[in-house]
């Protein structure tokens, strides 16, 4: 019974948490585009390199959050496989946004340091 209410329901909260990260990207990216095209007209200097990435870094999330909830519904070897491939894959890859923030932050603080 709980099973099959898992099969039929959690599709559902899956292509959710999917939307939410592709919604997450669009806007980000959209937001960014905008804070250049301001930047460019103002001639006043933004930080949008660090922007997109922390709105990709939490896109990012929301889709692994989608992957492991696609772990419940793993039937045979080679999706689990295939599915730990894309787990990891979206763990490095929000492994390197945060390391690329982290030396962009330490960037922009030794900027403003030295102003």
């Amino acid at each position: 019974m709980l099973e099959h209410v898992i099969e039929l329901c959690l599709p559902t909260i899956i292509s959710a948490c999917e939307l939410m990260g592709i919604f997450v990207v669009a806007v980000t990216a959209l937001h960014a585009f905008w804070l250049y095209c301001v930047g460019m007209v103002t001639r006043q200097p933004r930080n949008i390199k660090f922007y997109l990435a922390d709105g990709l870094a939490t896109s990012l999330e929301f889709k692994m959050a989608a992957e492991i909830l696609k772990t419940v519904l793993v039937r045979t070897l080679n999706e689990l496989m295939v599915l730990g491939a894309v787990i990891l894959l979206r763990a490095l890859l929000s492994l390197l946004i945060h390391i690329e923030m982290k030396g962009e932050r330490q960037e922009r603080l030794s900027k403003e340091q030295e102003d």
